[in-house]
């Protein structure tokens, strides 16, 4: 299979089936061997295992290398098969024992005499939801920092209880996906008072003690990575929106896939104005942090950061994130922004298309037949010799649990540079200097071997250690600190010095290091609440946290003075160092940010704060902000969303308040908070029958914009955007903006067809009126012939009946009916029989004044059709064919039309026979005489 990659790289296909299967992980050990771990007997509740390869005994984990130093694997060793181990997602090698990753269970395998083989078998977790699940248990690895890290997708509910018995608690709404995967939920709280929701980042001590939650609510990342400063990477999956993401981890971020609380989906929470992305991550609610790169549609898998030389320095540094859904593996070269980081501009590294494929739909049956695209990277690592490897799962589809690969064929390639041999590096644990040597490796559980060993030796390996901070590749400087600040007192005084080194990159992770060594990190946080690096304060904030609050908050106040107005990853760190103290410390940060400076005339930093925490305290402040006319919509809007956060009584009764605004921006806003949280945190702090509210019909209106826009989205799949289509067009409020975006001719003609095949069924009059002037009616009855009806004999009985059904909902006769059209009570005086068919059978002929219909569209999508009853120069009141008013903001109409089609619909559209309108006719022609 040909590959598209650098000009200076080349990649060789290292092995292939049979000598493994269906790869979903590898790793690299200190013999520059590649282990993987098999999903062949992979979901049978959908793949028949009778028609797929299968291993009855159970997946099994490989050993596989290239005993003759070719560049190609030569020989392929069985490890384990066991029953236990169904499609396991992950492993690490870490000396002799082998970590597998296999929900409900973290299992570790290890071979005490060498002969790779397992004497024993040892679970180390068990608890972990996602039996038999793409979403559930992924790889494990050693950090920089002598501690193992590892993640779980979401598929819970997780709870899991370490060595010391500590449990944690962690679950979401999400349910389903295979038949074990029956229940979950969210808001739970772990041991440590937290509720932690979604996929998770975890780290944990070698021996199974400290499990500590590092980050939450992702969908499934597959894996997670970290760098030699201990910062964290990931990607996730999405939804099935092209929204996946590749991202920075800080230490406790919430990625925002579920509202906070693990119960509601991010499509519940999709307010109006958002579009997919920004809704899919929570990106504009409070505690969530930047989701990184946005890299489309796609089945993001395995995710590493090179921090090797071996092919040439452009590459160093640079995070490789394969998706197996785009049969790429990208690169990144990440880049600081602010107090956090980004992982810069996206590059194909390797990939089997000529183009990208931004558009990708998981089970393309195009697939089939393009071998190009069978090329489904699962994992990448780095060996021992700084060659990248890649698994290749090898199938036409990955994703939905299924396969279509009979055999379980899958590949594994190595990446290398031109004109250039990379050698298997000898690994010689046993005396410092091998050791110092491994430290440098860029192989990540290699490295971790090293450091185990370094630590062992104590102060001895001080001054050999000290030397790599001199070292031209910066990941080896930052592995020495690490190291430093577990030899001893005096490596902790060495560790110490560096807090005042020049490099805040340095700086900054001798004090994570120092985290790790040093019981009371107070007088490190003392000594830098002022640095000139956010970066660095941002990492006090972080360790802030997890300090009773008696000793942190002096310090919290002087990091928050700091904030400088523009860093959302500062913002998050501060507002989790505050977490249940936000009451006590609001009243003092007003004092130290606005000081005599009214709400209305914050800047920045104090609305930013005041948004971010939302205590109750904060709430007067913000509906003075949110009342401002004075500012402008976005800063209106900001406070009200804050307001939406606060889950009290007073703030659901000013939000009541405010949707009766007389500035339409807030009094919309605040009109769809009150209905959206009358179904979750405020569901019973309000009389709602007494709030006079219709939010029913604000929830319906939100979920028909939301609807609308992915619609219009161009990223979604053609089949996920008809599927929105065919939503709106079965819906009166979704029916109506279709009408409004073919009448502005921005309604994508590829879609017409499946609004034509629903909106004449449509429960809304209007609607179906206003239908036949843009859409055909798929088998619709021609137009009536006057005189053929006028020929028929009407029976006034039946007209009567004919008028109540099909007329009363618009006129009135007498006392009953609707005044929204003319009324008819003495029609028969004005109109003989022919006149009256005529105006039935052709209503828009001569539309009567003061009825003519009007087509209004708005900046946010909503359309309305109907009689125009009021207008000034700052609104207009509309009153549409079910007699509702809606008043309707001037500076939000993007544009008005008088439709030359009466509201009253054509006979066809209603159904009515020749002979009914020849029975209502008659009933009409009686009226008045």
């Amino acid at each position: 299979m040909p590959f598209y990659l650098p000009d200076d790289l080349e990649a060789t296909l290292w092995a292939e089936s049979p000598m493994f299967y269906n790869p979903t992980n590898i790793d690299i050990d200190a013999k520059g061997r590649v282990w993987v771990t098999e999903a062949v007997n992979y979901r049978n509740f959908n793949n028949d295992p009778t028609k797929f390869f299968h291993h009855p005994k159970g997946d099994r984990v490989m050993i596989l290398e290239d005993t003759n130093k070719d560049g190609i694997a030569d020989t392929a060793k069985l490890f384990v098969q066991d029953t236990s181990l169904v499609s396991p997602l992950g492993i690490a090698v870490i000396g002799n024992k082998v970590i597998v990753s296999c929900a409900p269970n973290l299992i570790i395998y290890t071979d005490e005499n060498g002969d790779d083989v397992p004497d024993k078998k040892e679970i180390l977790l068990t608890g972990f939801g996602g039996k038999d699940h793409d979403h559930s248990l992924h790889a494990l690895f050693g950090g920089p920092d002598g501690n193992w890290y590892f993640n779980t997708g979401n598929a819970g509910p997780h709870i899991v209880t370490d060595k010391s018995g500590w449990t944690l608690r962690a679950g979401s709404v999400y349910a389903g996906g295979t038949p074990y995967n029956r229940k979950n939920e969210g808001n739970m709280k772990s041991d440590d008072g937290r509720v932690w929701v979604g996929g998770l980042a975890l780290g944990l001590h070698p021996d199974g003690t400290g499990l500590k939650v590092l980050g939450h609510n992702f969908r499934n990342a597959y894996e997670l990575t970290m760098d030699s400063y201990g910062n964290m990477w990931q990607n996730d999956n999405d939804d099935e929106v092209a929204a996946c993401r590749t991202s920075w981890l800080a230490e406790g971020g919430n990625a925002g896939y579920f509202s906070t609380d693990g119960t509601r989906t991010w499509q519940a929470d999709q307010r109006p104005d958002q579009d997919i992305f920004t809704a899919h991550w929570h990106q504009q609610d409070p505690g969530i942090m930047p989701v990184g790169d946005r890299s489309g549609a796609g089945a993001p898998t395995g995710i590493v950061l090179n921090e090797g030389d071996a092919l040439g320095e452009a590459y160093r540094g640079m995070l490789l994130s394969a998706d197996a859904g785009r049969n790429v593996i990208f690169g990144y070269h990440p880049r600081r922004e602010k107090s956090g980081f980004v992982p810069g501009e996206k590059t194909s590294f390797i990939t089997s298309l000529s183009s990208d494929n931004p558009m990708y739909v998981w089970n393309d049956s195009a697939a089939n037949t393009h071998k190009e695209k069978w090329f489904r990277p699962s994992d990448v690592a780095i060996g021992t010799d700084g060659a990248i490897y890649v698994a290749d799962w090898y199938d036409p589809v990955v994703g939905g649990h299924q396969m279509k690969d009979t055999t379980g064929f899958g590949r594994i390639y190595r990446i290398t540079p031109k004109n250039k041999t990379l050698a298997i590096p000898a690994i010689d644990l046993s005396n410092i200097k091998g050791q110092i040597e491994a430290l440098r490796n860029p192989a990540i559980n290699v490295r971790y071997l090293a450091f185990e060993a370094l630590k062992q030796q104590g102060e001895a390996a001080i001054a050999p250690v000290k030397a790599l901070l001199k070292d031209a590749n910066p990941y080896i400087q930052a592995r020495a600190i690490w190291l430093l600040a577990q030899l001893g007192a005096k490596g902790i005084a060495e560790t110490e010095a560096l807090l005042k080194s020049d490099n805040d990159m340095i700086r900054a992770t001798a004090f994570k290091a120092l985290r790790i060594s040093v019981p009371d990190i107070m007088p490190y946080a003392l000594q830098l609440q002022q640095d000139p690096s956010s970066l660095v304060r941002r990492e006090v904030a972080v360790a802030l946290r997890d300090i009773p609050f008696d000793k942190s908050g002096p310090v919290l106040i002087e990091l928050i003075k700091q904030y400088d107005g523009d860093d959302k990853w500062y913002l998050n760190a501060l507002a989790a160092a505050c977490a249940g103290h936000e009451e006590q410390l609001y009243p003092e940060i007003v004092q130290l940010m606005a000081g005599d400076t009214g709400p209305g005339k914050w800047n920045a930093k104090m609305s930013d704060i005041a948004w971010e925490l939302h205590p109750v305290a904060a709430l007067n402040d913000l509906v003075l902000r949110a009342e401002s006319a004075s500012l402008d919509t976005t800063a209106r809007k900001k406070s009200i969303t804050a307001i939406g956060f606060i889950k009290d009584k007073k703030a659901a009764e000013a939000m009541l308040s405010l949707s009766k605004s007389k500035l339409p921006d807030v009094a919309e806003t605040a009109a769809y908070w009150l209905a959206f949280r009358q179904g979750n945190d405020w569901y019973d702090l309000l009389d709602w029958d007494k709030a006079a509210v219709n939010t029913g019909y604000q929830r319906k209106l939100a979920a028909m914009k939301v609807k609308m826009r992915g619609m219009l989205d161009e990223h979604l799949a053609a089949d996920a955007r008809k599927r929105r289509t065919v939503e709106l067009a079965r819906d009166s409020i979704g029916g109506q903006m279709l009408i409004g975006l073919a009448a502005d001719h921005k309604l994508p003609e590829a879609l017409i067809p499946a609004v034509e095949e629903k909106i004449f069924s449509n429960p809304d009059l209007a609607v179906r009126v206003q239908a036949g002037k843009y859409f055909r009616q798929p088998g619709a009855q021609s137009a009536f012939s006057i005189g053929e009806v006028v020929a028929l004999r009407g029976d006034a009985a039946g007209g009567k009946k004919v008028f109540a059904t099909y007329c009363a909902t618009c006129h009135r006769i007498g006392k009953d009916g609707n005044d929204i059209g003319p009324e008819l009570t003495n029609i028969g005086k004005k109109f003989d029989r022919t006149a009256l068919l005529d105006a039935i059978i052709n209503p828009s002929a001569a539309i009567l004044l003061g009825y003519e219909p009007w087509l209004v569209n708005t900046s946010d999508g909503a359309s309305y059709f109907g009689f125009i009853v009021s207008e000034n120069k700052q609104s207009i009141t509309i009153k549409d064919v079910s007699g509702q008013q809606h008043n309707i903001a001037v500076n939000k109409i993007t544009t008005r039309k008088k439709q030359e089609k009466s509201l009253m619909p054509e006979p066809s559209v209603t159904g009515l026979s020749a002979q009914q309108l020849a029975d209502v006719a008659a009933y009409l022609e009686q009226r008045g005489k």
